[in-house]
């Protein structure tokens, strides 16, 4: 074996052993499945994630802010702002002055936003449940523990 190869920072077994290594490998191949389910929808993931986000959202609350919308999405505002951008331009979703703070814009779903949006709901789950079958009865606890992680992540 070459001297650089002994050197290995690890081992394809210590690898294994790696949580971040082990979800960066898993979000990969989750994101190639969702991204099959979203072609069809001519959606990005992160496209996506907003217009099903803020559908969520807007039935639950009035008035959704950009900051309240990356914060559920748990997206970076620059990056929710830049996508937005791409979304209001495709007619999808538009931005209104918030009624109360100056500062903000209220965020609202077009009809051709929303149509788009339940259309692509039912594809992204049915690729979630393929891809996540493996897991069995385990899913839920799974889930606990990605929203535990979550909650560490986000919590100060």
């Amino acid at each position: 074996m070459s001297r650089a190869r002994r050197q290995a920072p690890f081992t394809e077994s210590e690898a294994n052993e790696s949580p971040g290594f082990l979800l960066w490998q898993v979000t990969a191949l989750w994101q190639r499945q969702v991204s099959r389910a979203l072609r069809p929808h001519d959606l990005t993931q992160v496209q996506f994630a907003i217009l099903a986000s803020l559908l969520w959202l807007t039935r639950r609350e009035d008035d959704v802010t950009q900051a309240r919308l990356a914060a559920h999405a748990k997206l970076d505002v620059t990056m929710t702002s830049q996508v937005l951008r791409t979304l209001e331009a495709r007619r999808l979703l538009d931005r209104r002055a918030h009624p109360s703070d100056t500062r903000a814009k209220v965020l609202r779903l077009t009809a051709a936003g929303r149509a788009l949006a339940l259309k692509a709901v039912p594809d992204v789950e049915a690729a979630d449940a393929a891809f996540f079958a493996a897991l069995g009865a385990g899913a839920r606890d799974f889930n606990r523990r990605l929203v535990a992680l979550i909650d560490a992540a986000t919590t100060p």
